[in-house]
């Protein structure tokens, strides 16, 4: 039985097709705008900040978030985001105030994209499964990206294979991007563990909310286990099928095929907890970029489901695969 892990990323036309690294705060002039030193804005301000933004920048191709260290509003422009458009982004950016917001550009573009490797198909859609979880009934399912959630209704383990898995909800675009799907055989037996390669596993224990400066590990089929730090919280990213608030904006690189994988962090005594599934962003794993996260236990909440087997005793099977016996 192969593993069931979640992927499901944004596909970007990116750095990788030109060979140029993609750039970084400051490259391009205007990346460290609004910048202060000695910011103290408070957390009202900031999110009136937001609010600003979502109201008059709301436009495909920027995002927004949170920095609770800097006190500041990380606002990020991709590629597409040019002429009138950025124009328009700086001013909105220069109303808020000095010190409020800083800008950076991205040298890809904030797309969703299914594809994967250990993988799940629905409807033409290609994703791989988050975090299985216990719904409210007991059944037992697992968490993936919104963006695959609607894609299809019925998953399967292989391309027009027998499906597996039917979605019960779904959100996005909105407020987030996660969906539930619970297993059609209710006896299968979903291990709560993240396959991080080579035959190795993490148990997840609990879900665990982001911080900034968290240092996170997050899993792919695409591009694998690759890591990062955390760099904004409560960010709205407007993708070109709607805007999606309330993500995790990152360092962490990811590909095509990597939306909807696992976002995780490792306690000293090897437990593993869950923090976000991919959502979207720019870049790749060769040149960099920026990487949204739906947070975890917002789509727990949201769904009625809890991580592992719902009676704290998350059991494991060699290779993180579901078994149905």
């Amino acid at each position: 039985m192969s593993v069931l892990t979640t992927t499901l990323l944004l596909q970007h036309a990116d750095a990788s097709q030109t060979g140029k690294p993609t750039p970084r705060a400051g490259q391009h002039g205007t990346a460290n705008l609004r910048k202060g030193t000695n910011v103290r804005n408070s957390a009202r301000e900031l999110h009136a900040a937001a609010r600003t933004l979502a109201d008059r920048a709301t436009m495909p191709g920027t995002s927004w978030a949170v920095d609770p260290r800097t006190r500041q509003v990380l606002v990020t422009a991709d590629r597409t985001v040019v002429g009138k458009r950025w124009d328009r982004l700086e001013a909105v950016v220069g109303s808020l105030g000095a010190g409020m917001a800083r800008i950076q550009k991205s040298a890809g573009e904030f797309k969703t994209f299914a594809a994967g490797g250990d993988a799940i198909f629905g409807g033409g859609a290609r994703c791989s499964l988050g975090f299985n979880v216990t719904t409210e009934d007991g059944s037992p399912g697992f968490l993936t990206a919104g963006h695959c959630a609607v894609a299809a209704q019925a998953w399967s383990e292989e391309a027009e294979g027998t499906p597996i898995g039917t979605v019960q909800a779904a959100t996005f675009p909105g407020d987030g991007d996660f969906g539930l799907v619970t297993y059609d055989d209710a006896a299968t037996d979903a291990p709560s563990v993240v396959d991080t390669g080579d035959g190795r596993t993490t148990q997840i224990v609990r879900a665990a909310d982001a911080t900034v400066g968290l240092e996170v590990s997050r899993m792919g089929s695409t591009t694998g286990l690759q890591d990062g730090v955390v760099t904004g919280l409560d960010a709205t990213v407007n993708y070109p099928e709607g805007t999606v608030t309330g993500l995790i904006q990152t360092d962490v690189c990811a590909e095509p095929g990597d939306s909807g994988g696992p976002l995780f962090t490792v306690d000293e005594g090897g437990a593993g907890n869950a923090v976000g599934l991919t959502s979207g962003g720019s870049g790749d794993c060769t040149a960099g970029g920026e990487t949204f996260f739906q947070p975890v236990s917002t789509a727990l909440s949201a769904v009625g489901a809890e991580i592992g087997d719902g009676a704290g005793n998350n059991g494991s099977s060699s290779d993180g695969a579901p078994n149905r016996d």
